[in-house]
């Protein structure tokens, strides 16, 4: 018995306990069960199909798993130590760096400015919004295709070589612009996958990742631009600025910055996780899989380790190597930009 109550006064909303009646508890004991009954299908699946891979995997890991997934000769950690000192291991995470660095600024900014621009947009709005954000439901498999196999397939008839080649054409553009452009990219019949020199792969690598998440990006940007103080655009506008660079830099960035922090995340995380253009684009066939030492990220390279090699031990432990790191950068980007922090 508490204190009040032995001074007699009763909390309001609580019922003494010889008050609770059986049917109230009966009401209760059947709403448990019965949100136990909606929680349990989404608990035994996350457990059978999340948390129990992860943890074989993990034990995996641990030992000398070839030709089987079952346990058995424990090695302990040296298959970390061998896949670390793999340079196969460490040339795939130079190359998802290097995709990194493309990929995560050239995503902020374009996703920021078409937010900009469809957020500013007066009618038409909801149209734009759907437009850009319908590649996000494209399948990374189909787009890599499309792009390997219509846009930048290398033939005359491939739409980027016949783009080159109208331009080339065209004497009405600016600066010689056509010209230009096939002085840059030595002619309209660029090989664009399949050579190292000059690495016009990275180009079709980028764009299709940059087609398919940057309408979802936009979104972000675009529920961040909502959250802030139109209150705050009128003061400045009765203070003499004027809408452009000052008040970008002055009120749309700070009102950004936990939604910019937000994106730069999850766009390195899902960098980091590049696995579907790469091996679609540069190893999709039989006929390309030479394609694949261009440019192989730690997914593919661990893909290969684990079923081709049928090493599961090592490819288990790179697996955890990798989510390690995604890990440890996610913490250490959200410690210096403060995510969270109030602006």
């Amino acid at each position: 018995m508490s204190e009040l109550e032995a001074a007699g006064v009763t909390v309001a909303g609580a019922a003494p306990a010889s008050q609770i009646t059986p049917t109230r508890r009966r009401r209760d004991h059947s709403a448990t069960i019965t949100f136990w009954l909606f929680v349990a299908p989404m608990v035994i699946g996350l457990g059978v199909f999340t948390f129990l891979p992860i943890a074989w995997g993990f034990l995996l890991s641990l030992t000398r798993a070839r030709n089987s997934i079952s346990l058995g000769d424990w090695v302990g950690f040296e298959n970390y130590a061998g896949i670390l000192g793999d340079a196969e291991f460490r040339k795939s995470m130079v190359t998802i760096i290097l995709f990194t660095l493309f990929i995560v600024p050239l995503t902020f900014v374009v996703s920021l400015a078409l937010a900009m621009m469809v957020n500013g947009v007066g009618r038409g709005t909801g149209f734009f919004r759907t437009v850009f954000f319908i590649p996000t439901a494209v399948s990374y498999v189909v787009a890599s295709l499309i792009w390997r196999m219509g846009i930048f397939n290398g033939l005359p008839s491939g739409f980027a070589n016949w783009l080159l080649y109208t331009l080339g054409e065209e004497p009405g553009l600016p600066f010689g612009l056509g010209q230009v452009l096939l002085d840059f990219f030595g002619g309209n019949r660029v090989v664009w996958i399949g050579t190292p020199h000059p690495p016009w792969y990275w180009l079709v690598l980028v764009t299709v990742r940059l087609w398919l998440q940057v309408g979802f990006y936009m979104i972000i940007f675009i529920a961040g631009l909502q959250e802030i103080p139109r209150a705050l655009y009128e003061a400045a506008w009765v203070d003499g600025a004027r809408t452009g660079w000052n008040t970008f830099r002055s009120i749309t960035l700070p009102g950004l910055r936990n939604t910019a922090i937000a994106v730069l995340l999850l766009s390195f995380i899902a960098a980091f996780q590049a696995f579907d253009e790469f091996f679609n684009i540069l190893g999709g066939t039989a006929a390309s899989t030479g394609n694949q030492g261009l440019a192989r990220p730690p997914l593919v390279y661990l893909y290969r380790v684990a079923f081709a090699d049928q090493d599961y031990g090592r490819g288990s432990a790179g697996a955890f190597i990798l989510t390690a790191l995604i890990i440890s950068v996610t913490l250490i980007q959200g410690r210096i930009f403060g995510f969270g922090r109030k602006a």
